[in-house]
């Protein structure tokens, strides 16, 4: 057999992971660039789940989206939206079938790891004022030391005044500052594994070193200048959300300007892109439903998780509205309903490639990640969709010219990880994860493809306005 003949075999019948770049046409590479620039300034805007969701509503608003709250007689095109507590979000638009015969949903996570304060936060030692924390997530504790932070989030007092933190972002704020141990005595420290190197305990940020007077020390220093800028006492800190995140700004990454380089991609990445696809979709046949959750990287417990009952809830308020609802008119509209777990996956590293099995991992480049199953070694903890879903989706994304790609999560006995797609597929629903694929995952400072965030943004819209 002639080698043309191999050739035209592999192409007809064979399956190659291949880059994206050279197969989008030159305007849509500037679309890539134009939506990136975009993006940039929401992920430099939105660093926690309060500010995400704050975004989030603010912009639907800006698009016609209304409270389900003031919403009566939805019809198609009615555009609605859900509020859970500041920090989870459902939006949706009307179809022109009936809500039982299943939406089409999106759902991506807005919380990303972190540094939380702890609720008695406020110490001195060795003439340095610090907080105590507890981390949020898996993180690896090394990268959070000697990097610069900002502390967001809310402190509401006891008569219900809310004052929001931003501190550390604007060049004139000061920062907070995590310290690690000098090389010169730090040979006990080094020879630790790393995930012992430091401790949990040790992440605490010094946060002022100016005692009030010879006789006073540092605390009460900055008891008071708490007190005179945000008017709050010692235990308002008791009733607070106060989150430590790294106090960079998205940065293009490359000589070619093709990556980016931001703290909080996953899985912000895929809420963008679920967000701008849903603010494009116009005259669905089926009610496209987008979902912003809270939680996943502690396992979306919680009233703001998808463990919780809010977007079920949120659903029944829509049906309601929209054609009035019973118990099993909920539950055919949700097991006839599917839906894309939008969150990030894995990209394969080169300079950690034993990791990744090369045939079945991400990589930057080639496009949005679609992955059957998530889990760790034997699939735990997996929705593992099934491959009639997944047929399908392959379908509406080639129809629509969507640049994908499959992956895992790394090899079958080195880890993985799990998404929100096993508690929206209990209420029976078809559901299969599709997500960019990252490279330094849960570090401070994740790196994305251009092109994979901006077929992200056309997976989403095409599933969405999918029959």
């Amino acid at each position: 057999m002639e080698n043309n003949d191999l050739k035209e075999i592999e192409k007809n019948f064979g399956y190659k992971n291949i880059n994206g770049w050279p197969r989008v046409s030159s305007e849509e590479k500037d679309k890539i660039f134009e939506f990136a620039e975009d993006y940039k300034v929401f992920m430099s805007e939105c660093k926690t789940e309060r500010e995400v969701a704050d975004r989030i509503i603010k912009i639907a608003e800006e698009n016609g989206f209304i409270d389900i709250e003031t919403a009566t007689n939805l019809k198609p095109g009615s555009k609605v939206y859900y509020n859970n507590k500041g920090k989870s979000v459902v939006m949706a638009v009307i179809g022109n079938e009936s809500m039982q015969t299943g939406f089409k949903a999106s759902a991506a996570h807005i919380d990303s790891p972190r540094i939380d304060l702890k609720q008695n936060p406020l110490y001195e030692d060795g003439g340095l004022g610090l907080f105590k924390t507890h981390y949020y997530g898996g993180i690896k504790k090394y990268q959070w030391v000697t990097i610069p932070l900002a502390l967001h989030g809310v402190v509401v007092k006891e008569n219900g005044d809310k004052i929001t933190f931003k501190l550390g972002e604007d060049e004139k704020d000061p920062i907070l500052y995590i310290t690690d141990l000098l090389p010169h005595l730090g040979k006990e420290q080094m020879e630790k594994k790393m995930a012992d190197a430091i401790t949990g305990e040790a992440l605490n940020p010094i946060i002022g070193s100016i005692p009030l007077s010879d006789e006073i020390s540092v605390k009460p220093n900055l008891l008071k200048l708490l007190n005179e800028k945000y008017g709050i006492v010692e235990s308002d800190f008791l009733s607070s959300e106060l989150e430590l995140v790294p106090a960079y700004k998205p940065r293009d990454i490359g000589f070619d300007r093709s990556m980016i380089g931001a703290y909080g991609q996953d899985d912000r990445i895929c809420a963008y892109s679920v967000l701008r696809a849903i603010l494009d979709v116009k005259n669905p046949e089926k009610t496209a439903v987008a979902i912003f959750a809270d939680k996943e990287e502690i396992g979306s417990m919680g009233n703001t998780g998808l463990q919780s009952r809010f977007f079920e809830n949120a659903i029944a308020e829509i049906l309601e509205k929209h054609e009035g609802t019973t118990d099993i008119k909920l539950r055919k509209t949700m097991k006839n309903s599917e839906l894309l777990s939008a969150d990030v996956s894995s990209a394969f590293d080169p300079l950690y490639p034993d990791v990744s099995e090369k045939l079945n991992t991400a990589y930057i480049g080639n496009g949005i990640c679609l992955t059957k199953y998530t889990g760790a070694r034997g699939k735990a903890g997996s929705n593992d969709a099934n491959a009639e879903f997944v047929a399908k989706v392959r379908r509406i994304f080639n129809e629509n010219n969507v640049i994908w790609q499959t992956g895992e999560l790394g090899k079958v006995d080195i880890g993985g990880g799990g998404t929100v797609a096993q508690y929206a597929a209990s209420y029976g629903m078809d559901v299969v994860d599709c997500g960019v694929a990252l490279l330094s995952m849960h570090s401070p400072y994740e790196l994305s493809s251009k092109l994979d965030l901006y077929m992200g943004y056309k997976a989403y819209k095409s599933f969405l306005e999918s029959k």
